[in-house]
């Protein structure tokens, strides 16, 4: 492994595989945490939308990617939307149970401030959801990196994924082990900043929330 690291192959590869599973990461936090906010503020939508998002999660990684290669083919696009798909459920789910369990007196004290509409959104839902949708793309990236690697053995590329199949190829036992231990690694590495920023996001709610309860005494 350390000689990979230095001859640069493994260094290079890795930087491609967490490249397509940072923007598979990223276009999956922008489309849902739009709709884990609307099927959390709404029933309807919910029951509309939610049986279609579980089916998407039924079927198998290694079954979508020979049809992303024929609609979208072959390189880092398919990649991407392959790995979109696998973080878009947990990201959905965590903001939708994160807007549902917003708590209803600190809305209301915001409501009573003046707030409404697109500022109560970014000002008090939004901040107060944020702990959940943080919860869901930490949990999102490590599929998200499942799926990179997926992408690139099925799809093809130049990340891990195609390091781990030429090693399984070969029968080069290091190889894959090397490969495997450098995913293992970078997964605990941004799984554990995301869990950072949580913890300190969780505890700006608390002052957030502290902040408007006295405000609103203030007043009263």
């Amino acid at each position: 492994m350390f000689s990979g690291l230095t001859q640069g192959y493994l260094s290079a590869a890795l930087l491609t595989t967490l490249q397509e599973a940072l923007l598979g990461c990223l276009v999956a936090a922008l489309l849902g945490i739009p709709l884990g906010y609307a099927i959390g503020k709404s029933r309807l939508f919910a029951s509309i939308v939610q049986p279609y998002v579980v089916a998407s999660q039924a079927i198998p990684a290694v079954a979508i990617a020979p049809l992303l290669t024929i609609w979208i083919g072959y390189g880092l696009s398919s990649i991407i939307v392959l790995c979109t798909i696998m973080v878009i459920f947990p990201v959905i789910v965590s903001t939708s149970v994160g807007v549902r369990h917003i708590d209803k007196d600190v809305i209301g004290a915001a409501r009573l401030d003046g707030a409404g509409g697109i500022t109560l959104f970014r000002t008090m839902e939004l901040p107060l959801a944020a702990p959940g949708v943080l919860a869901g793309i930490r949990t999102g990236f490590t599929l998200s990196i499942t799926g990179a690697v997926v992408g690139e053995m099925i799809i093809g590329g130049n990340g891990l994924g195609m390091i781990l199949l030429s090693a399984q190829g070969n029968g080069d036992i290091r190889g894959m082990f090397a490969a495997i231990i450098l995913l293992a690694a970078s997964a605990m590495s941004i799984y554990g900043l995301i869990s950072l920023l949580g913890w300190r996001v969780n505890r700006e709610v608390k002052d957030h929330r502290f902040r408007v309860f006295s405000h609103t005494k203030k007043e009263s």
